[in-house]
């Protein structure tokens, strides 16, 4: 039997988990790497902030007058 060969409670039937290891362990083409993300905050998510506490406080003031 073929099931042998697959540790007990590790067996991925249609093989994603191997298939995405493949992928996310190749090596960046042309021997480059792609450049590391800043590790500081993006300015999209604090636009996003700001915009919902905008929104928040509009609803509260819109349900308080």
């Amino acid at each position: 039997m073929a099931d042998n060969q697959v540790p007990q409670g590790n067996h991925d039937p249609a093989g994603s988990t191997q298939m995405f290891r493949a992928f996310v362990d190749e090596p960046a083409q042309g021997g480059r790497q792609a450049p590391a993300p800043s590790s500081g905050p993006r300015v999209g998510v604090i636009v996003g902030v700001i915009a919902a506490v905008v929104v928040v406080a509009a609803v509260v003031w819109l349900a308080l007058a």
